[in-house]
């Protein structure tokens, strides 16, 4: 069994693999496309000779960490034939994947899961999560006059991203998405947009929605503003001869919609989302902008993690006044197992989930997910920035 990059020509061996394991099929002018799109470096597979057993797809993609942009492996398409699973394979390739991730300087990896507790036991950890919206037209937020306008079907790019980018950095674990990103994952046909400009001409908000079935569904309402967001929700609500309810779905986990409503009854439900792990937790830490709380901070953290074992052992974790962070491996050689405690002992899933902002080091020590003193958990919860995640994607 061989672990290698795909070639051009095994485009349908990859796509066949794809349709079985997914359950679609896909209709023989988007093979062409597809085909045509193909980026055959971007696919590891195992292969049995010239028969592809296994595949998954790694993206070289950007995420937005404390607005900060750092690079990301995203993980997609991992699929097996069925006589050839409960092998190992999977395993084999998310090992490999981590391996050339680090090698690429992708210091952090998502991946949304088909299981949650299948990618656990290979150290992703949930970081992100959804709220969706079913309101109906009679219970939207009343029509108000705003300021500038709004325009329909704007399909101008640098002025969508613009505003993307205003409110994407607002969080943790947002894309970065470059105009590749745009044209083939966010704008099609199936979707119309709507952008608010200031009286100036400036973009400062946008949505992307379909009308089918006399239900609005929206699947991106992003704004820089409260004006913005007025003058969005206006625009929807003076479709109310048109449809009788919205769906809203990939709404922030702290969106405060309900609070704003006359009638907050409306259906929610909170959805888990995507999975992160970090892959390289030197190179993570070096680069996270730690809370400056005017004095320095050290403890030492017994990291482990099996499958990308550079990240295990022994660390001194370092944050100087400045918010500058530094992890040095501590030589164990020649200490006794007393010697060996640290302050902390976590998994690289504890040290993904509290660094992204999605748990706290207090409520991850109650749960038994880190142990220590509370003096030690306090100083680390401390020096790490609270910032809601969110992902406005999928791969």
């Amino acid at each position: 069994m061989k672990i290698r990059q795909l070639q051009r020509e095994e485009f349908e061996a990859a796509i066949e693999l794809s349709q079985y394991a997914f359950q679609f099929t896909m209709p023989p002018e988007d093979l062409e496309k597809a085909k045509k799109k193909f980026k055959p470096e971007q696919t590891w597979g195992i292969f049995d000779g010239h028969e592809l057993n296994a595949k998954l797809t790694l993206l070289p993609l950007q995420v937005y960490i404390h607005g900060q942009v750092f690079d990301m492996g995203g993980i997609a398409g991992v699929a097996t034939w069925p006589e050839k699973r409960r092998g190992g394979m999977v395993s084999r390739l998310l090992t490999h994947a981590l391996e050339e991730m680090k090698t690429a300087g992708q210091s952090l990896s998502f991946l949304h899961p088909f299981s949650f507790a299948f990618y656990r036991k290979f150290g992703w950890e949930t970081y992100t999560e959804y709220k969706k919206y079913v309101i109906p037209i009679d219970k939207f937020p009343a029509k108000l006059k705003t300021e500038g306008i709004v325009k329909r079907d704007i399909k101008n790019i640098s002025e969508l991203d613009q505003v993307y980018q205003s409110y994407a950095s607002r969080y943790n674990g947002t894309l970065v998405r470059d105009k590749e990103w745009w044209q083939e994952r966010i704008l099609n046909e199936n979707y119309r947009t709507v952008v608010y400009y200031t009286d100036a001409g400036n973009p400062q908000g946008y949505a992307l929605y379909k009308i089918e079935d006399k239900q609005l569904n929206c699947d991106e309402l992003v704004y820089e503003n409260e004006t913005a967001r007025r003058a969005l929700w206006t625009y929807f609500a003076n479709h109310d001869s048109m449809i009788t309810q919205g769906k809203f779905i990939y709404v922030p986990a702290d969106d405060n919609l309900p609070f704003l409503l006359d009638d907050p009854r409306i259906q929610q439900e909170t959805v888990p989302y995507f999975m992160g792990r970090i892959v390289d937790a030197v190179a993570f830490v070096e680069r996270y902008p730690f809370e400056q709380i005017g004095e320095e901070t050290s403890l030492t953290l017994h990291l482990t993690d099996r499958y990308a074992p550079w990240n295990e052992g022994v660390w001194r974790l370092t944050i100087t006044t400045e918010g500058q962070g530094h992890l040095a491996r501590v030589d164990t050689s020649n200490l006794s197992d007393n010697a060996l405690a640290a302050d902390l002992k976590l998994g690289i899933q504890s040290l993904t989930t509290l660094m992204l902002g999605y748990q706290q080091a207090d409520n991850l020590s109650n749960w038994g997910r880190i142990e220590g003193s509370s003096k030690s958990v306090a100083a680390l919860k401390r020096v790490i920035p609270i910032k809601q995640t969110f992902l406005l994607d999928f791969f």
